[in-house]
């Protein structure tokens, strides 16, 4: 009787280790096919009440970001963080860097850091650092030194060479300059004065920023976002893509899966050069005119997934590797909500775009709760950078030189729309929930369905053997469309999210107004 009393404990304790390991929902995601959430760090979130947000603000609000349930439905599920620029700077925004190796004293210091990046990693978050390389600020000791040794002609000084400069009269076209006061020379600054650039010929400044991204490496962080990546030889992406060949291989041998992305703001043509080097974000989808939006606003989606399909096979040619990087804004253009209004339902209709896509997209904080801003007549980029709308006792403030009115914020707050079932903020959540349960949707391969005599659009995408078959309707009507139009094969299951519902009838999908569906092809 002893015996069989122990035998049953036993059982009864692995019965109740089973249930619960199998209660903490264990993210799948290992790889870099991640959501992406780019925080501006000074707007987000104020632990000491400063006004000004923090290191320490953002940990206090991981739970928002993902409480490390990913079946939760309480959290926004994201599994990347990018951060604006953290490092020791003159201005708001710090894309001026004073000094790369401390953290600005507004936003806290390295243990603060240190402290987010475990926690982080604890919910499968990775994080990644706005790195401005190509310049600092003119007040970075690297830049005065370099001044003093011009002004005294001294040529044997390290920093002679250290930021990229020429003589008066000698100045290469399409690119800015200033003068060095009391001499002859010049330096590159095609930003601002206050923004001089660095020279990626000397072999001294590459082995610094080697050094700067390997002190945060250590430190845990995930890899890097390359502010202005087309500026480090300007005018010239051969060489740049060059560099960035050379960084990435050295990067790589230190973390063999950092994850880089690079801003190169302009057409495809150049963007796709440097992904022989790292990803880079897809502009032409983002943007009042970009493919999105006009996908969006009941355009023809068609037009969209030939786009994208085109683009992938153009990346991949590049690099097998590369990944698509979509977004709709970022702290550099206006906020979404200001061309995609929430009433449309546009703003869910754009999410379903971007996140039920290839590769890794990024979401621009309160992007979820449809936050506007735009840089207006004022011509200010703090306007497209505001603080975030907890409606909670958060005591975060906008930043310095902000002139966009309280009262045109009209899409409400994190704590207002949590608690509305059919709120941006709840959908967000639903849909990145639906991304997860299906890898296929970032990893796979698509190619564009081109769906003739309709607006409708999708792709069929396979992975791991399996096909499949994502299809949108941007529409504000029920659409219809015959399964032969796509496949011959039976549909072993359908899943949709969206306004309405989808369903199969008869060898017909339809699909409701403003909705995607995504069907499993049996083999």
């Amino acid at each position: 009787m002893r015996r069989l009393l122990s035998v049953i404990l036993v059982i009864f304790i692995l019965l109740l280790s089973f249930s619960s390991c199998s209660s903490k929902q264990v993210d799948p995601i290992d790889d870099n096919y991640r959501v992406f959430y780019e925080i501006f760090t000074g707007s987000f979130s104020d632990s000491n009440g400063d006004g000004i947000g923090d290191l320490k603000g953002i940990t206090n609000r991981l739970d928002y970001l993902n409480d490390g349930n990913i079946n939760s439905g309480k959290s926004l599920g994201i599994q990347g963080i990018w951060l604006t620029p953290i490092f020791a700077s003159p201005s708001y925004h710090k894309y001026d860097v004073l000094d790369y190796y401390k953290v600005d004293y507004d936003f806290g210091s390295l243990d603060d850091l240190k402290e987010l990046v475990s926690e982080a990693h604890k919910r499968n978050i990775i994080v990644i650092l706005d790195l401005p390389l190509n310049h600092t600020s003119s007040k970075n000791s690297w830049f005065t030194q370099f001044v003093n040794a011009h002004k005294n002609n001294d040529v044997t000084n390290k920093y002679y060479d250290f930021y990229s400069w020429c003589k008066i009269g000698e100045k290469p076209s399409g690119r800015t300059f200033s003068t060095i006061s009391g001499t002859q020379d010049m330096y590159e600054a095609n930003f601002t004065g206050d923004m001089p650039e660095l020279n990626f010929d000397n072999d001294d400044v590459r082995t610094e920023l080697l050094k700067v991204a390997k002190f945060y490496m250590d430190m845990g962080i995930d890899g890097f976002r390359i502010d202005a990546a087309k500026y480090v030889y300007y005018g010239d992406n051969d060489q740049s893509v060059e560099f960035f060949r050379w960084y990435s291989a050295k990067l790589k041998e230190i973390k063999s899966d950092v994850y880089l992305v690079g801003e190169v703001w302009s057409n495809d043509s150049d963007t796709i050069k440097y992904f022989e080097a790292l990803n880079c974000f897809n502009f032409q989808m983002a943007q009042a005119e970009g493919y999105i939006k006009n996908a969006t606003a009941a355009g023809n989606v068609n037009i969209y997934t030939s786009y994208i399909e085109s683009y992938i096979n153009s990346i991949k040619s590049k690099n097998s590797d590369a990944m698509l990087i979509p977004f709709i804004s970022n702290h550099d253009l206006d906020r979404s909500a200001g061309y995609l209004t929430l009433a449309s339902k546009r703003m869910h209709m754009a999410a379903n775009l971007y996140i039920l896509c290839s590769g890794s997209p990024f979401i621009y904080y309160g992007e979820e709760i449809g936050m506007k801003g735009i840089r207006g007549g004022s011509n200010t980029d703090a306007n497209r950078r505001l603080a975030m709308l907890w409606g909670d006792n958060d005591t975060i403030k906008d930043p310095v030189g902000t002139t966009y009115e309280a009262s045109k914020q009209t899409n409400g707050t994190v704590a207002s729309q949590l608690s509305e079932k059919d709120s941006l903020l709840n959908y967000y959540i639903k849909l990145i929930s639906f991304r997860n349960r299906y890898p296929a949707i970032a990893r796979g391969d698509y190619k564009s369905l081109n769906l003739s005599g309709t607006d409708v659009g999708g792709f069929r995408i396979t992975y791991n053997g399996q096909e499949y078959i994502l299809i949108h309707n941007t529409q504000v009507s029920e659409q219809s469309i015959e399964l032969s139009k796509f496949t011959s094969n039976k549909v072993k299951s359908i899943d949709y999210i969206g306004q309405e519902s989808a369903s199969i009838k008869d060898g017909v999908l339809v699909i409701g107004m403003q909705t995607s569906v995504l069907l499993i092809i049996e083999k």
